[in-house]
Order: C-alpha cells, then structure tokens, then sequence
C-alpha cells in the first residue's frame, strides 16, 4: 500500500466512524485530498477494495472498512493519543473521592466510565466474581447495530463472568491488545471490537481494563482510555476488574 492510499484508507476510518455511513470519493476529495483528481482517489479505492481493505456494501454506495482494514490501521497508521488533562485530573480525583468515602467503587466506577465516555462501563470483581454496567440501555435505543448482533453483546454481557478467563489467557502482562471483529476471544461479540489491558493491583490482585463496541470506534481514544484507567487502578491496593464499553 502506497502513503496516497494509506491516506486514503485513514480517511475512510475517519469519515466512517463519523457518519457510519458509506464513504464515497467525491467527500474524500474535498475533506481529505483537494490535491488529488476524483479519478485517480476512484481508483485507490478500487485497489483498496481488491486488495481486502474496504468494502463495498451496494453497487451504487461508497466503502466501508473492512476488518483487514482495521487491522491495517490499528498497527500501522493509527497514531498515539492521549486522553486531554482535564479527563486525566477528572478520573484521578473521582477515583480518589471514592475511595476516601469508602462507597461501592465497582458499581460507582461503573457509572464515572460511562459518564466519561459517553458509552457503556462495566466493572467487576474477579475474587467475589461482581459485575456492574452502566449505559447498557442507551446502546440499545441508540445504537445504529445490527439488532441480532446487539442481543449477542447484552448476552455475552450478561455472561461475563464466566467468559474472562478467556481474555487473562490471552493476555501478556502489561500489554494492550486490540481484537476487531472475529478475533474476539468472547463468543457473541464478532460485531464488535476490544480494546483491552491487564493490570495488578498493588496488594497483588490481577484484573483487566477493557473497550469494547462497533467496530468504527475510535482505537486510538480507546486504547488511551484503557492505558490510563490501567495506570490508576496499578496504584490501588485492591480493585478487580474495570470494562469500558463505547459505541
């Protein structure tokens, strides 16, 4: 792939996970690449498309992404974010004041992920196997997924527990892996995409932080996300598991 489609194919993630509609040359032109001819951005497309990274879902329609896309950009185009300092100060000093208030931190944290992405936090215990979700309910009425897909998730969801030795296995320590699609190690959740990390409390306890949602969310966000919440909850004598699910 040359740095004109690489261009290209950056692009189209963008604009799609943007509008979730189908990108089309002409909007490539004049948003992304005013110096380069429709004609020759048609083509681009056309080799992308060959070649496995967009897809095109109607004859008349622009592209979409496709999984081999994804990869391609989560591990060569996909550049390094940070979330803002204020979102930095805001999770450190709510993880503080909930700690030195001594509530329900799972389900209280639960609801701070949610707030803060605008999607779907879950948190959970492994030792005493405790699961909390906040937002679960905006995804359904909002979400523009597949409905058989999004009954999937609410049961992969509503089976977690006995699901997350799956990751751990997968898992190497302080690492953070991205799974698009069907390389999920969840069943139920092929439609989706996790963006997930494992980390160690200071008393010892092992735990993961996790994203998950369709597949035109925004990795770079996400895995910033994940890294940083990981890096609070290393410091914690004793948590348990934090997932955090956008759409």
């Amino acid at each position: 792939m040359n740095p004109r489609q690489q261009k290209i194919l950056s692009a189209v993630i963008e604009e799609y996970t943007q509008s979730g509609l189908p990108v089309g040359s002409r909007c490539l032109v004049e948003r992304y690449a005013p110096d380069v001819s429709p004609a020759t951005v048609r083509n681009d497309m056309s080799i992308l498309e060959e070649e496995g990274f967009l897809f095109q879902p109607h004859v008349s329609s622009g592209r979409v992404p496709t999984d081999k896309g994804y990869r391609f950009f989560v591990e060569t185009l996909m550049e390094e974010h940070e979330p803002t300092r204020e979102e930095q100060i805001h999770m450190q000093k709510e993880i503080l004041q909930l700690r030195a208030k001594n509530v329900r931190m799972a389900r209280t944290t639960a609801k701070l992920l949610s707030a803060l992405s605008g999607n779907i936090g879950m948190v959970g215990r492994l030792d005493r196997e405790e699961f909390y979700e906040s937002g679960l309910r905006s995804l359904l009425i909002e979400s523009d997924q597949n409905r058989d897909e999004l009954c999937r998730l609410a049961e992969a969801l509503d089976y977690i527990d006995e699901k997350v030795d799956i990751l751990i296995k997968d898992l190497g320590k302080d690492k953070t892996k991205i799974y698009i699609g069907d390389e999920n190690p969840i069943h139920g959740i092929s439609g989706y995409s996790m963006v997930v990390s494992s980390y160690e409390s200071q008393s010892g306890e092992p735990g993961i932080v996790a994203v998950i949602g369709p597949k035109r969310m925004r990795y770079e966000r996400n895995k910033s996300l994940v890294e940083y919440m990981k890096k609070i909850l290393n410091t914690l004598p004793s948590f348990g598991i934090v997932f955090v699910f956008f759409f």
